[in-house]
């Protein structure tokens, strides 16, 4: 017998993380890859660095970006490609971080 004083059972929080944890789309591994990209609208991925193509989700990370890898060359936010506003996304597809699965 091991341990007297708490039972060796899974409790209802724990078995509920691990359902959550199993069927919550995280955006990871191929699934999320052309998320990740911004390759699709509705990617995290919004705004493209013209030097480099490095993707940014906001401007302000586009800026940090910017500061810290181009530091010699000024930031110009128009010359910044916004990744949603040249691809057109196909409206059937799941949406990035959607809870859900087809697990059930």
């Amino acid at each position: 017998m091991t341990g007297k004083a708490k039972p060796k059972k899974h409790t209802a929080k724990e078995i509920a993380a691990k359902v959550d944890a199993a069927t919550t789309n995280r955006g990871g591994g191929k699934a999320g890859l052309a998320d990740r990209s911004g390759i699709e609208k509705g990617g995290h991925a919004k705004f493209e660095c013209p030097l480099c193509k490095a993707t940014a989700p906001d401007m302000k990370s586009m800026q940090i970006h910017h500061d810290a890898k181009h530091p010699k060359l000024p930031f110009e936010e128009g010359k910044i490609v916004n990744l949603h506003a040249t691809h057109v996304g196909d409206s059937s597809k799941p949406k990035p971080g959607v809870r859900g699965s087809l697990k059930k």
